[in-house]
């Protein structure tokens, strides 16, 4: 799984050496991984609480990015986010997957350590776990 920000011109490699990309957030990146000889699972990442430091497509532009990418044939398996350090989760996590289902999407990445429950109850298929896996050992 590849989680973070990808250069477009990086993305043939990334198609090559990942299963899933988690970073899927603009029309270039979308035009160079149709280019790919290999198509990964792609999530699309929603900059879902508007913050100018993350990466992600605007909400506003997550139809039109979702068209595209189906468009080019590439294998969509949903929307990511990250929600905003500080603040509580829950309403990032039930927007996000309101506008997955939108979509149409059933894939659902979001949620990391702190606040993976509040993510599996409002139906994260994703989590990234990292630092619990490494708290007490």
């Amino acid at each position: 799984h590849f989680i973070g920000r990808l250069q477009s011109n990086k993305a043939a490699d990334a198609a090559r050496l990942f299963d899933v990309i988690h970073s899927l957030d603009r029309p270039s990146l979308i035009d160079a991984l149709a280019a790919a000889d290999r198509s990964p699972e792609l999530y699309l990442q929603v900059n879902i609480g508007t913050e100018e430091q993350k990466g992600g497509c605007a909400i506003a532009d997550v139809p039109a990015l979702l068209a595209r990418a189906r468009a080019a044939g590439l294998p969509l398996a949903g929307l990511m986010a990250i929600p905003p350090a500080g603040l509580e989760p829950a309403p990032y996590f039930a927007l996000l997957a309101k506008l997955a289902g939108r979509e149409q999407l059933d894939g659902l990445s979001m949620g990391m350590s702190g606040d993976l429950e509040a993510a599996i109850m409002l139906g994260a298929t994703a989590v990234r776990v990292g630092t619990a896996m490494f708290e007490d050992a």
